[in-house]
């Protein structure tokens, strides 16, 4: 990736770094903006996910005092879950630059004659494959974020309980902006690839309505207050 002539890469951005793990929030911000093909919202989504494993994290540690103590144990192991899940995801991000980098190599590939064309193709639907698969990953991801949310919801400090609805709404955001990326890689796929990603397309559909439950339960807590 590279920036737009009228500038010059952040020597932390994403481009230039190699990985978001190590990226700033301005070089990730800077790279988004450019005209460059990637980051685009395949890494915004894994990004969503990392955000909303990230504030469960947090909400779990706030959630480790002395009248806590009977939870400790489900505490810990979401703590854990949830560090984890923010690795994936941000590993993801990356994924999905390399996927969309190497989807464009493909189709730069030469076609002048009948094997080359076939190697083309093949190319490309492999690549278009990958492409599809790395959002499908971050799908898993914002499910197991959203499981640990709602885990967390009735035992976590309820001083922090808006940001238990907030990684909902990330764990969503993360599911519905990967939706967009698998559908407009499967539509150029063969029929028989394409159709194995029907499943985690369908499972969107649930994760949204769980997302949007999850967050009525926050926003009908805070109101209780």
């Amino acid at each position: 990736m590279s920036q737009p002539t009228t500038s010059s890469p952040d020597s932390t951005s994403p481009a230039s770094a190699g990985s978001f793990g190590t990226a700033t929030l301005a070089g990730y911000l800077s790279d988004l903006a450019a005209k460059v093909p990637a980051p685009g919202g395949g890494a915004v989504a894994a990004l969503h996910a990392a955000q909303g494993a990230a504030l469960v994290a947090m909400v779990a540690r706030y959630t480790t005092r002395a009248k806590d103590a009977e939870h400790r144990p489900v505490i810990d192991r979401i703590i854990e879950a949830a560090d984890a899940a923010r690795g994936r995801a941000l590993a993801l991000a990356d994924a999905d630059a390399a996927a969309f980098t190497a989807v464009g190599d493909a189709y730069k590939l030469p076609k002048g004659t009948e094997e080359e064309v076939a190697a083309r193709k093949a190319a490309i639907d492999a690549a278009l494959v990958e492409a599809a698969r790395v959002p499908a990953a971050v799908v898993d991801e914002a499910d197991e974020v959203l499981s640990l949310a709602a885990e967390l919801l009735p035992i976590g400090n309820p001083n922090v309980v808006t940001d238990i609805g907030a990684a909902a709404d990330s764990a969503r955001a993360a599911a519905t902006s990967s939706q967009l990326n698998i559908e407009i890689n499967v539509a150029s796929l063969p029929a028989a690839e394409g159709d194995a990603f029907a499943p985690v397309l369908l499972r969107i559909e649930e994760i949204s309505a769980r997302a949007d439950g999850l967050h009525a339960e926050v926003l009908h807590a805070v109101r209780l207050r």
